[in-house]
């Protein structure tokens, strides 16, 4: 019996274009806006950045209907910006990047919703655990199509936002990034080599709540594409 098997990579849309993006990484930087730091009860301090990550095969593609996941009582939101990487700087080298070569390394953006098993978070907090089950888990990293960087605008300008069946829930400037994308980038890069098809989740603005089963929730960043997810009933029984 043979133990080989195909995997089939996850693509992402592109604006604009026929061929997609396919994903290698997905990199997240927890507390990364001030107001949501506080909620988190954290010090907003511009200390050194702190990651994690998701599988590539978190990510569910817009419009999706996601199930809400087994052995949590307590979904969060969390929107964030997401910048996709490619580029020569990645392809030749990808470790200790400059800032001029990480902000070359910028592919694209999307709209990205960080879906969080909030209180397996906490139980891993409170155990000194790794947040893997509260972050990893299957589509909890929904996302947009990626807007090329030429066609996006400037993102540190644009306004974030979700609204949760049509009422605002979160908000804010991505100009309020306590590390922005090209230092995060650089960062990033100290600790692994970054790769041509890795995304980053570049943190969340204040206002992060739980969804239940109907819940329908509207992503918007300006100049991106409107990320579009429903929340469909529980797998468990």
């Amino acid at each position: 019996m043979s133990l080989l098997f195909a995997i089939d990579t996850p693509v992402v849309p592109i604006v604009g274009r026929a061929e997609q993006f396919p994903v290698n990484r997905i990199y997240c930087v927890g507390r990364n806006y001030a107001a949501h730091a506080r909620e988190m009860g954290a010090n907003p301090e511009r200390e050194s950045p702190f990651f994690f990550s998701k599988p590539a095969n978190a990510i569910a593609p817009n419009g999706a209907e996601i199930p809400y996941p087994q052995r949590t009582h307590d979904l969060h939101h969390e929107v964030e910006l997401v910048v996709a990487l490619a580029g020569e700087a990645l392809a030749q080298q990808g470790e200790n990047l400059t800032l001029a070569q990480a902000e070359a390394a910028v592919f694209g953006y999307a709209v990205g919703i960080d879906f969080t098993r909030r209180d397996l978070q906490a139980e891993a907090k409170d155990k000194a655990r790794p947040w893997d089950t509260a972050k990893g888990f299957d589509n909890s990293a929904p996302l947009s199509a990626l807007t090329p960087a030429a066609q996006a605008g400037d993102p540190a300008a644009a306004h974030i936002s979700l609204h949760v069946n049509g009422k605002l829930r979160q908000q804010g400037h991505v100009s309020d990034l306590i590390w922005n994308i090209p230092e995060l980038i650089m960062e990033l890069s100290t600790y692994y080599r970054l790769r041509p098809g890795d995304l980053i989740f570049t943190g969340t603005p204040a206002g992060v709540a739980a969804v239940v089963p109907g819940d329908v929730l509207e992503g918007r960043v300006d100049g991106l594409e409107t990320l579009n997810i429903r929340i469909g009933a529980a797998l468990r029984s």
